[in-house]
């Protein structure tokens, strides 16, 4: 897998801020090149005692002490990492790793990127597993990421049933983390977000011990009025930036907070926002899986005033990159070991569903399992996706309306089922309500897999029948 700085959207979410009251921590992973074939797993329990070494950049380290259950999104072919990307575990920690982004060479030029340190690859494994909250998760891959170093600049997000974190990391061995407020969310595309820092608030920041001397000796902060801005000390604020990034911060902000104006080309809009109504999974999905809609920047053509150069002006979400899109919803309106859902989106974001798996399960799905380089869409629930979205892909317009529908009502069973999953698996404990989700996970899945499969043979046929090359005879030949 080729790193690459154009990868991920992610969307987070304080419980105040949610319709339900959950924390939401939700990340699109897009590859480069269009195609990183994607699972979905659980990691029982276990105790640690291994030299862990990275197949994609050779860190080495020795990682013991026992870990917990936890589920991820890896890549299917370890042979160049692990990529396990997001997932949650036991306690109900969320993490999601990673947001790419930049620092500026002047930050870099005093503390260079470590070639085999802490990066993406390795992330979720070294932290997902032995911690129990989000903010224990935010310490311990800060103090990894300053005895090991980065190899690359990241947004990492946290969450439990309180609190949800971003954490960003700046040149080799510096980071930051804000704790977003309960009654707010944040939007966090391909750069820094993060702003002021309260060195004196702990309960609202962490960051590394090294970071505010590391700054003042170099004469890294440019500020004229005494703020300390993680941004702008750390940032690159480059114009393509206003093209690449900031364009779907303000496609979110206009979503949910539709009363303020600003420029989608602004490098200057805040991290933070409190929404003007709650915000329900749905929204996240809606957020995660659009192209700028009802805009005339929708590289879809869809605005009846949009014109060729301002649809193709900026990234849009969805797009050919889409890999797997995860929402990461803690909730607290019921027990603690029924509250973590994974809702998970293979396949291009804008045609796929999101399918909603519990967390406190034994296993997966066998077709969330297996993802091989052969396109496989009748075992592989990747290549099923992928496939939608090379049908739908050229007949976008055709068949859109019918697409839209068919998610509609894959998210009205989702919700169905997770009502009457919370009704009885309420019933049981232990090994009994775990083997009970487990064998519900599969039962929603298959659902909404055979659905998918529905479609796909309708829209085929439609497909076949609308070929240019048709000819008729005539009565007369």
């Amino acid at each position: 897998m080729n790193k690459s700085k154009d990868n991920c959207t992610a969307m987070i979410v304080g419980k105040k801020a949610t319709i339900d009251g959950s924390t939401i921590i939700a990340r699109d992973e897009d590859g480069y090149g269009g195609i990183n074939e994607k699972t979905f797993v659980v990691h029982e329990a276990k105790d640690y005692d291994e030299e862990y070494v990275s197949k994609y950049n050779g860190l080495k380290l020795h990682l013991k002490g026992h870990g917990c259950k936890w589920t991820a999104t890896p890549t299917a072919d370890e042979s160049e990492g692990r990529w396990d990307e997001q997932g949650i575990n036991e306690y109900n920690v969320a993490m999601s790793a990673t947001e790419t982004e930049a620092t500026n060479a002047r930050c870099l030029g005093h503390d260079p990127l470590v070639e085999n340190g802490i990066d993406e690859d390795s992330m979720v494994y070294l932290v997902l597993p032995f911690v129990k909250t989000a903010r224990e998760g935010v310490e311990r891959l800060g103090k990894l990421i300053e005895k090991y170093g980065t190899g690359e600049s990241n947004g990492i997000a946290f969450s439990d049933h309180d609190e949800v974190w971003y954490f960003e990391t700046g040149a080799g061995h510096q980071w930051v983390a804000q704790r977003i407020p309960e009654d707010s969310y944040a939007i966090c595309p391909n750069i820094m977000v993060i702003q002021d820092i309260d060195f004196d608030d702990h309960d609202n920041f962490m960051y590394a011990s090294t970071i505010r001397d590391f700054v003042e000796k170099n004469h890294l902060n440019p500020s004229t009025d005494g703020k300390w801005s993680f941004r702008d000390i750390f940032g690159t604020k480059a114009e393509a930036d206003s093209y690449y990034n900031t364009p779907r911060t303000w496609y979110g902000q206009k979503l949910f907070n539709p009363s303020i104006e600003q420029d989608p080309l602004s490098q200057e809009m805040p991290f933070i926002r409190k929404p003007e109504k709650k915000i329900g999974v749905e929204d996240v999905e809606f957020f995660l899986s659009s192209h700028y809609n009802g805009t005339e920047y929708d590289p879809m053509g869809s605005f009846a005033s949009g014109d060729d150069k301002k649809q193709k002006m900026f990234r849009s979400i969805a797009f050919d990159r889409n890999q797997s899109s995860c929402i990461l919803q803690i909730r607290n309106d019921v027990p603690k070991k029924i509250a973590g859902i994974q809702w998970v989106n293979f396949g291009f974001y804008a045609y796929s569903p999101y399918v909603p798996f519990y967390t406190n399960i034994d296993d997966t799905p066998l077709n969330y399992q297996t993802a091989s380089h052969m396109v496989t869409p009748e075992s592989s629930a990747y290549w099923l996706y992928k496939s939608l979205q090379v049908l739908v892909e050229p007949r976008y317009h055709q068949f859109i309306y019918q697409v839209e529908n068919f998610r509609d009502e894959c998210q009205s069973y989702a919700v169905s089922r997770i009502s009457a999953t919370d009704e009885k698996a309420g019933e049981l404990s232990g090994k009994e309500q775990t083997k009970y989700l487990t064998a519900a996970n599969a039962e929603t899945a298959a659902y909404i897999t055979n659905e998918t499969k529905k479609l796909i043979s309708d829209l085929t046929r439609q497909a076949l029948n609308s070929s240019k090359f048709q000819f008729e005879r005539g009565d007369n030949l």
